[in-house]
C-alpha cells in the first residue's frame, strides 16, 4: 500500500489491489491433493457413527459386540433420525439400545436388554426402531 503526501487509498483502490492479489493465488491443497473445501465437504457428508468414551466403556464392560449387520442398522437408524430432525435419538437394534446425538453422529450411551428393565429413556426427542 502506498501512502504519499498523507493521502490514503480509497476503499475501491484497496479492494482492487486485494482482488488482483487473490487472482494470482492458487488453491491450497492438502498433501493428498484435496482442497480445504473438499475435506470439509467430505467431513460434513460423512455418516460414520462414533462412540463416546462412555459408550465405548459401556460396550466393553458388558461384552457387547456389534455384528456388521447391526453396525449398518445403527448407522442407518442414526441417519434416519437426523433426517427427521431428531437431535438426541434412541436407536433400538435387536436387544440393544443406543442413545445417539445425531448432529455429531456420536453414540452417547449403549445398553442391552437386561439394563432396560424399566423401559424408561430420558433426554431424547425421538426414537428409531431398526
Amino acid at each position: 500500500m502506498n501512502i504519499n503526501n498523507n493521502q490514503f487509498l480509497s476503499i475501491e483502490q484497496l479492494q482492487n489491489q486485494f482482488l488482483s492479489q487473490q487472482k494470482g493465488r492458487q488453491k491450497v491443497s492438502t498433501t493428498d491433493g484435496l482442497s480445504f473445501e473438499q475435506v470439509l465437504q467430505n467431513t460434513q457428508n460423512s455418516n460414520e457413527v462414533r462412540f463416546s468414551k462412555h459408550a465405548a466403556s459401556r460396550l466393553n464392560d458388558r461384552n457387547i459386540e456389534l455384528t456388521s449387520e447391526q453396525w449398518e442398522r445403527l448407522k442407518d437408524g442414526t441417519k434416519k433420525a437426523g433426517e427427521k430432525g431428531i437431535q438426541e435419538s434412541l436407536v433400538l437394534v435387536d436387544e440393544l439400545a443406543f442413545i445417539v446425538n445425531t448432529k455429531s453422529n456420536t453414540v452417547i450411551t449403549a445398553m442391552d436388554q437386561s439394563e432396560t428393565k424399566e423401559n424408561v429413556f430420558t433426554n431424547i426427542d425421538g426414537a428409531v426402531i431398526i
